[in-house]
């Protein structure tokens, strides 16, 4: 649809609406809030920093009554595109949205703005004895409305769910500026549809989050680290489901591959074995009383074909000697390939091997070096292609390897997508996931929360 193009008489409007002292004009000043971690990029025309619910409120309806493009933001760690404002228009960004509103203990909650980040929460939340179940590795610099937008989780999620596990409630503005209130301040509620959930993940298309209420769980007593080396992706697969079906269940189980590991041997001082096929970092949690037993059962279920290595930490030198490998990756990768395509596909966890087996057979179809790391207890697999993004004819091939990692995810049971969103990067590809019933419903609903279409228009779905 025709969106309004800002004029002066607009744009006074909005800066009063959001408080004078609240926005950035001007191409130069806007400029930065045109990115994510994409790197694509499309400039505002304005960008506001409301502080309340009421200024979101009202320049929500503003915006809605002069059909003007809205994209809401916090601090654009999001890899997806799906906070750049295609359309110009206005970013909200929510990043002095920053209250701590209420910390109650007694009822294991906090109720938070969106502007604050995922660590300011776990800070609060250790002062009383609990964390915030989601913990991206951005944590210190990502915000909860981010987590929210994208149900972005991190290690934890295999113990203690996801961000849509851990929200009691939300306050958020519809597309028509109208203030929704969903969920409740309790464990359990089941008046009316569940609001909440639907808008955890929607990545600012329904709603503008501007109050979410957090489920708080009880810090453990203790905590375990392990690392265990494999001689093949197959063997730590087959671990994995062994590992995830014994009782005591691990708060992280996280995974590098082969390649990986050749990477990190070339820039790291780690000690790994020459036949290192797969490596798993591994921590359990819990009270002081049953860690040793938690430790051992997960010992007993890594045992098996193509074991090479069983460490436990026992200090904290050694824990961040058993990370250190992990922790050489990123840089590794970032001496290696001046770009990577950063996917983040999920795959029952019984069909692991059988998906880096695929990605192994396409890095040499293609002639596109794979890396693939990430969340091996629930599946998240975080496939890395390495280009450079001056070699057109290895783009090329990059996008068409893409394509084909795509089905081969959704063939083996998979999704595009476990926590990093959709927005640009891959909508073009859920109608392979989505039949088309299901689609135009979510475009219906869409459609009820947002009638003009202007909350992050063009996101997620396929392009008509």
């Amino acid at each position: 649809m025709p969106y309004t193009t800002l004029t002066p008489a607009l744009t006074e409007t909005l800066i009063t609406l959001a408080g004078n002292e609240h926005a950035l004009q001007g191409q130069t000043n806007c400029w930065p809030y045109g990115y994510d971690n994409s790197r694509r990029h499309h400039p505002p025309e304005l960008v506001l920093f409301p502080q309340e619910t009421e200024q979101v409120e009202a320049v929500v309806a503003f915006c809605y009554r002069h059909k003007i493009p809205l994209t809401a933001r916090g601090r654009g760690t999001g890899t997806t595109g799906a906070t750049v404002p295609i359309y110009g228009g206005v970013v909200l960004s929510s990043e002095r949205m920053t209250k701590i509103i209420k910390v109650d203990p007694a009822n294991r909650l906090i109720i938070v703005q969106p502007g604050v980040t995922n660590q300011q929460v776990q800070e609060a939340a250790a002062l009383h004895g609990f964390f915030w179940g989601p913990d991206p590795t951005s944590a210190a610099f990502c915000s909860v409305g981010g987590n929210l937008a994208y149900n972005s989780a991190g290690p934890r999620a295999v113990k203690y769910g996801t961000t849509r596990d851990n929200v009691l409630g939300l306050t958020a503005i519809s597309g028509k500026g109208e203030r929704l209130v969903c969920g409740t301040a309790t464990t359990k509620g089941v008046v009316g549809y569940d609001f909440t959930r639907l808008l955890i993940g929607s990545e600012g298309t329904l709603g503008v989050i501007t109050e979410a209420i957090l489920k708080l769980t009880p810090l453990p007593e203790t905590k375990q680290t392990i690392q265990v080396i494999y001689n093949s992706m197959a063997a730590a697969a087959a671990a994995v489901s062994r590992i995830m079906a014994q009782p005591m269940t691990p708060c992280a189980l996280e995974f590098i591959d082969h390649k990986a590991i050749e990477m990190v041997r070339e820039y790291s001082t780690a000690e790994l074995p020459d036949n290192a096929g797969a490596l798993l970092m591994i921590e359990a949690d819990g009270p002081i009383q049953g860690i040793d037993a938690a430790v051992e059962s997960i010992k007993k279920a890594a045992q098996g074909e193509g074991l090479l290595a069983f460490t436990i930490a026992n200090t904290e030198q050694q824990i961040a000697a058993l990370w250190a490998t992990r922790k050489a990756l990123s840089p590794s990768l970032r001496k290696v390939a001046p770009k990577k395509i950063n996917e983040d596909v999920v795959v029952p966890v019984s069909h692991m091997a059988e998906l880096i087996d695929g990605l192994q057979q396409l890095a040499e179809k293609h002639e596109i070096t794979i890396v693939n790391f990430g969340h091996a207890g629930n599946g998240n697999i975080h496939v890395n292609l390495l280009v450079n993004p001056d070699d057109p004819q290895e783009m090329k091939r990059a996008y068409a390897c893409l394509d084909q990692i795509f089905t081969l995810v959704l063939s083996l049971d998979g999704t595009l997508s476990g926590e990093h969103g959709v927005g640009m990067e891959k909508q073009a590809f859920v109608g392979r996931e989505i039949n088309r019933a299901t689609l135009t419903l979510m475009r219906e609903i869409k459609r009820v929360f947002d009638p003009h279409n202007i909350l992050n228009p063009d996101k997620m779905f396929p392009l008509d």
